[in-house]
């Protein structure tokens, strides 16, 4: 699979300098965490599940989650898992369509669930990725972690394996820093069959009675602002002791009563897509573009997303630009042991080679996923491309 697969070859050459590389469930654990893009959840109760999944692989997306924990009620599970093992086995039999289908992970509530689950699959199990762990910290993760290792000796295939920080001790301050500390040290035993780690912020939220409103990011909260930075602190660092940390979810999907003006300026879009900006802001997308910018900047790399029109926009800002490749080239052609400052070939900064070359080696590995787009291609053709 490969981001953009879904657009024809003449379209991807119109729009990259570079195309995105190829990847599967096979490929380093790096490689995926980068490569995820727009995460889209999914609840495990759903009755064409298979469909689904056919579906949004042919729309672009890359990975999906199958949720057996927060979306559904607890009286659903047994039901839930029947379901899951009916779907596996029709994929499995049907194929996704034209393609591959997404990496696919399940969300579980308890260790014992990836034990049965994957005996329950049986044959179909080879189209599962891995698990998504909740509620996870020092203490509840061993147990999650231990049940992957033994399902993957069971099951005679790699299996990954994605925490969710969502839970109270790693948000209140008194906690946070020894319980984000410990995760570390429970992580890096698992550090090959660990892609990424997730935030549930809607947790974080709902330990102060907190819900942003579509007209704010998840940065305007300063309580999950400062849990996001202390989480890069410490699990995603450029020293090779880090993880890919994802996004946090974007839960609007249709029209809200806005209170601030729409945050999308006219000018990328004038003369070539004013109704697209149009539709952006209608249903409140520019606050999402906005977080995704701001995730970025953050350190964090894909995105939890719970609705399929918000992964174009999550892929479509994943792209390196022209100008970032460029420089991120500079930087590494001249090295560490080079040193100096350098004049952009765009001419309008700076780049330090020293403490520039952490982000450098960062962006080259998102360009080997999400492609570079050509000099004088913007996020706004990549949107349309993706939105099409």
């Amino acid at each position: 699979m490969r981001h953009f697969g879904h657009l024809s070859p003449a379209r991807r050459h119109a729009l990259f300098h570079r195309e995105p590389a190829e990847f599967g469930p096979g490929s380093p654990v790096g490689t995926l965490g980068a490569a995820l893009g727009a995460t889209l959840y999914s609840p495990a109760t759903r009755p064409r599940l298979a469909a689904d999944i056919g579906k949004q692989a042919a729309a672009g997306v890359v990975s999906m989650v199958l949720c057996l924990e927060d979306s559904i009620g607890d009286a659903d599970v047994p039901g839930a898992e029947d379901n899951l093992v009916r779907q596996f086995g029709e994929l499995h039999r049907d194929g996704a369509g034209d393609g591959e289908p997404p990496l696919l992970f399940i969300r579980v509530r308890a260790p014992e669930q990836i034990t049965r689950l994957t005996a329950r699959l049986g044959d179909s199990g080879r189209l599962l990725t891995g698990f998504v762990l909740p509620k996870f910290t020092a203490a509840t993760g061993p147990a999650f972690l231990d049940a992957v290792t033994g399902a993957e000796v069971v099951s005679g295939r790699r299996l990954l394996a994605m925490p969710v920080l969502e839970s109270p001790e790693l948000l209140h301050l008194e906690t946070r820093g020894a319980g984000l500390t410990a995760v570390a040290r429970v992580l890096e035993k698992h550090r090959d069959r660990i892609p990424a780690v997730r935030l549930g912020v809607t947790d974080f939220c709902s330990a102060y009675a907190l819900r942003r409103s579509p007209d704010m990011t998840a940065y305007d909260v300063q309580l999950v602002a400062s849990v996001i930075a202390d989480v890069v602190n410490v699990l995603g660092r450029a020293d090779g002791s880090g993880h890919v940390v994802t996004g946090p979810v974007w839960e609007y999907f249709r029209s809200q009563t806005r209170l601030f003006k729409p945050q999308l300026r006219n000018s990328p879009f004038s003369g070539r897509a004013e109704d697209l900006r149009t539709r952006l802001i209608k249903h409140d997308m520019d606050a999402l573009l906005r977080e995704i910018v701001l995730d970025h900047a953050n350190g964090l790399l894909g995105k939890t997303c719970i609705h399929p029109s918000h992964v174009a926009p999550v892929h479509a800002l994943s792209v390196v630009s022209h100008e970032e490749f460029s420089d991120a080239a500079d930087i590494l052609r001249s090295g560490p042991a080079g040193g100096g400052v350098l004049r952009s070939a765009y001419t309008n900064k700076m780049n330090e080679v020293k403490p520039h070359l952490a982000w450098a080696r960062r962006t080259m590995l998102r360009a080997e996923v999400f492609g570079v787009a050509r000099d004088g291609v913007d996020f706004v053709d990549l949107l349309t491309a993706g939105l099409a």
